[in-house]
């Protein structure tokens, strides 16, 4: 069977299970890539049965040398051919999963970045966007996806109840986030005072759209760094990195994290309990 007809037969199947939209994308784009690095090197069009562990490890080789990939993005395009032969192999149209045959790649583990809650206020008092300001603090005062947070609508955020509704976040899966006593008389102010009067139904947005964009957050946030002068380079995304940091450093359970996180498990929530050089030294001074 041509491998690009089984590759459209696994994404309608991502389709199936409710895989979110971004999820199925990148798994296409992927693919399609996978595809094409086959058909050039054989010089025909690839059919599926035809594949070799062998091609998965140039394909992630030829990522490496020709595309220059880091290793965390040729480890997810190995995660998307395990996942895409582990269907093939279920639906009985190869004999064996060949993926399985390809060694990990190996990652570096990274420290996070993250902010402490002086440098969290340093930030938000170098912003000059009364509206960006409001959004850095719901993002580190939440946990929220810079996503879950702009898609956010006046239907969702509760304010009687105090609580966030994240409708489909990552993994198409909702949750509720409790708004905290420091949250509360901010997004309240906002709604009465400063949410301008238009026809958008978004809690954040602005008069002239009716929205607001990550990517102008995110160049916000940029200015806010380079005039405070720091080094470390923050986005949106470090602010849900510091939330669950100072969650962990507080000693919040990290059960409790990984809900208000909307983690799928805790080995990804587990990230968070990094400790600084100066916590270390606390403990070897223990002994």
């Amino acid at each position: 069977m041509l491998l690009m007809q089984v590759i459209h037969m696994f994404l309608h199947y991502l389709s199936s299970i409710e895989r979110s939209k971004e999820t199925t994308t990148g798994y296409e784009k992927d693919l399609t890539q996978f595809s094409k690095f086959l058909e050039k090197k054989y010089n025909c069009t690839p059919y599926l049965e035809e594949i070799t562990a062998t091609d998965l490890e140039s394909f992630l080789l030829w990522l490496k040398e020709k595309r220059n990939y880091a290793p965390a993005s040729r480890a997810r395009n190995l995660y998307t051919l395990r996942s895409f032969f582990a269907y093939a192999y279920k639906k009985e149209l190869v004999a064996r999963n060949v993926a399985l045959s390809v060694e990990n790649i190996k990652l570096q583990q990274k420290e996070r970045v993250y902010l402490s809650e002086t440098e969290v206020q340093q930030l938000v008092g170098a912003i000059d966007h009364d509206l960006i300001q409001l959004v850095v603090l719901v993002l580190y005062l939440t946990g929220l996806r810079i996503s879950e947070c702009l898609s956010l609508t006046t239907d969702t955020v509760d304010l009687d109840q105090r609580v966030i509704h994240v409708v489909a976040g990552k993994g198409n899966k909702d949750r509720l986030i409790p708004i905290s006593d420091k949250l509360l008389p901010l997004l309240q102010h906002y709604l009465e005072h400063e949410r301008p009067d238009t026809d958008s139904d978004l809690f954040f947005c602005t008069k002239k759209t009716g929205k607001l964009s990550d990517v102008y957050v995110n160049r916000v946030l940029a200015d806010a760094v380079k005039k405070l002068g720091w080094k470390k380079k923050v986005t949106a995304h470090i602010l849900r990195h510091s939330f669950a940091s100072q969650l962990v450093k507080k000693d919040v359970n990290l059960v409790q994290i990984q809900k208000l996180l909307g983690h799928s498990s805790l080995k990804v929530t587990s990230i968070y309990t990094h400790s600084n050089l100066e916590q270390l030294s606390e403990a070897v001074n223990c002994l």
